[in-house]
C-alpha cells in the first residue's frame, strides 16, 4: 500500500504527464480552464495546480515590471515553439514571394497597400470610423484630412513610413517620442501632449465599459527611466539568455502598452514599435503585413490577452501566443493575396496578349489598372493617386494613363481644375462584343 506522500507523488507525475503547461496544446487561463478541465474525475483546482507548477518551471523573467514592482515573465511551451518555427520559416518569404515583393518594379505597389491597410485598421482600433474607401482615396490622392478621424489615419500612414525609415537604427526614447508625435499630431484635445510623456496630473486608468479598473500604469515620474529600459530591451542590450526575435518584438508591443507613457496614441505607438522590431531584426516580409486588421476583427481576444497576463502572475505568455497566432494569420493571408494578384496579373497579360487591336506591351502598373477597371466600372484614377499607389514620378504616371487612353481602355475626363481617368465604355461592353471590338 502506498503512503500518502507516495500517492501524491505518483498522482502528480501522472497528471503532469497528461496536463503539462499547455494541455491539449492550449495555454488556457483559469477563467476558461475551470469550466472544462482536461481530466474527468479530478478537481479543476487540483489540475490547475499541476499546470501552474509546469508553467513555473518554464518561466523566464523580463526586465519589465508592473506598477507594484513585480516582474513580468513568459514561457515557451511547445505550442509557442511550433509557431515561432513557422514565423521563422514563413517570415523571410519564399522564392515566389521574393520575386513579387522585392522586384523594384512591383514592391512599392504592395508596400503601399500594406501601409494603407495598417494605417486604416490601426486607427479604427482606436475609434477612427471613416470608411476604408474614403480613407484610401484620401491617402492615394494626397487630399488633406477633413476630420480628426481622417487625420488619425493619415498620421498612422505617415508613422508607418517613419518606421521603415528608422528600421536600421537602434531604438531610442527620442525616436519613440517622435513616433507618438507623428501619430497624434492634430488629433488631441490638448495639442501639447503630442511628443511628450504624460504628466503626474494626467491620471491614466484603463477601465472596461462598466468602469471596472483593468490596468493601472506606473506613475509619471518613472516613465523616463522605464522608456530607457524598454529601448535597451528592444536593442537587446544587457546580455542575458537568447530571446527569439519575434518574441522580443511582441513583448516590446506589450511593454509600451503596459507602461502607457502617453496621454493618447499608446496602442498605435505599441503596434508601430512591433513593426520596427520585426523589420529591425530581419523579418523584412512583415513590412507587407497588416496585423491591426486581424486585431480589429477580434478586439475581445486582443483585450483579453492583456487582461489574462495581468491577472495571472504577469504571465505574458497569453499575450505572446495570441500575437503569434495573429502574425501567422497575417503572413498566410499575405501569401494568399500575392498568389491571387499573380493570377490576376497573368489573366490581364493573357487578355492583352490575345488582343488584335491593341499593339505594344503594357507594364505591370497598366495591367493592374486594366484588371481593376474591368471589375470596377465606377473607378476613378488620377495622376496623383497613380503616383502614390506605385511610387512613380509625375511623368511616368502621365505616360501610363495616357497610353491606356490612347488604346481606348480609359477615358480622360475633367474633374474640377484637374483631369481624371475612368474606365472606357468599350471596356465594359458585353463580353462577346468586347472580344470582337477590343480584344
Amino acid at each position: 500500500m502506498l503512503s500518502d506522500s507516495e500517492g501524491i507523488s505518483r498522482w502528480l507525475s501522472l497528471t503532469n504527464a497528461t496536463l503539462g503547461p499547455a494541455p491539449g496544446g492550449k495555454y488556457r487561463h483559469w477563467d476558461t480552464f475551470r469550466h472544462k478541465p482536461p481530466l474527468e474525475g479530478v478537481p479543476a483546482d487540483a489540475q490547475w495546480m499541476v499546470v501552474k507548477i509546469a508553467r513555473r518551471g518554464l518561466y523566464r523573467d523580463l526586465p519589465l515590471k508592473d506598477a507594484r514592482g513585480l516582474a513580468f515573465k513568459y514561457a515557451l511551451p511547445n505550442v509557442a515553439l511550433e509557431m515561432l518555427h513557422l514565423v521563422d520559416r514563413k517570415g523571410g518569404g519564399n522564392l515566389k514571394v521574393n520575386e513579387q515583393v522585392t522586384n523594384p518594379a512591383t514592391r512599392d505597389t504592395y508596400l503601399f497597400k500594406s501601409m494603407v491597410e495598417e494605417a486604416i485598421t490601426s486607427s479604427q482600433l482606436e475609434g477612427a470610423s471613416t470608411t476604408r474607401k474614403i480613407a484610401k482615396a484620401m491617402i492615394q490622392e494626397g487630399r488633406p484630412p477633413r476630420t480628426r478621424r481622417e487625420r488619425m489615419i493619415l498620421n498612422n500612414y505617415d508613422a508607418m513610413g517613419q518606421v521603415l525609415r528608422m528600421k536600421d537604427e537602434p531604438l531610442t526614447p527620442a525616436l519613440v517620442l517622435s513616433l507618438q508625435r507623428i501619430l497624434t499630431e492634430g488629433t488631441l484635445d490638448e495639442p501639447d501632449a503630442a511628443g511628450r510623456f504624460r504628466r503626474a496630473d494626467e491620471d491614466i486608468v484603463i477601465e472596461d465599459e462598466t468602469g471596472n479598473r483593468l490596468h493601472t500604469p506606473p506613475p509619471a515620474d518613472q516613465l523616463e527611466g522605464r522608456m530607457s529600459a524598454m529601448c535597451d530591451f528592444a536593442n537587446a542590450i544587457g546580455g542575458g539568455e537568447f530571446m527569439p526575435p519575434a518574441v522580443r518584438a511582441i513583448l516590446l508591443h506589450l511593454w509600451l502598452a503596459c507602461d502607457h507613457p502617453f496621454v493618447d496614441g499608446n496602442g498605435r505607438t505599441a503596434r508601430a514599435l512591433f513593426y520596427w522590431s520585426m523589420a529591425h531584426q530581419g523579418y523584412w516580409l512583415c513590412e507587407y503585413l497588416s496585423i491591426s486588421r486581424l486585431l480589429k476583427k477580434a478586439r475581445g481576444q486582443y483585450a483579453r490577452s492583456y487582461l489574462y497576463t495581468e491577472t495571472d502572475e504577469n504571465d505574458a505568455t497569453y499575450f505572446l501566443l495570441y500575437q503569434l497566432r495573429v502574425l501567422l494569420r497575417a503572413i498566410d493571408e499575405l501569401y494568399e493575396f500575392l498568389a491571387r494578384k499573380a493570377a490576376e496579373m497573368r489573366a490581364a497579360e493573357e487578355m492583352v496578349r490575345r488582343a488584335t487591336r491593341i499593339r505594344g506591351e503594357f507594364n505591370h502598373r497598366q495591367l493592374a489598372i486594366i484588371q481593376h477597371a474591368a471589375k470596377n466600372p465606377e473607378a476613378r484614377y488620377t495622376l496623383r493617386s497613380h503616383r502614390r499607389s506605385h511610387g512613380v514620378s509625375y511623368q511616368t504616371a502621365r505616360t501610363d494613363l495616357l497610353k491606356l487612353v490612347s488604346e481606348h481602355l480609359l477615358e480622360q475626363v475633367k474633374l474640377g481644375r484637374a483631369f481624371a481617368f475612368v474606365p472606357s465604355r468599350d471596356l465594359h461592353a458585353r463580353p462577346e462584343a468586347r472580344s470582337k471590338t477590343i480584344f
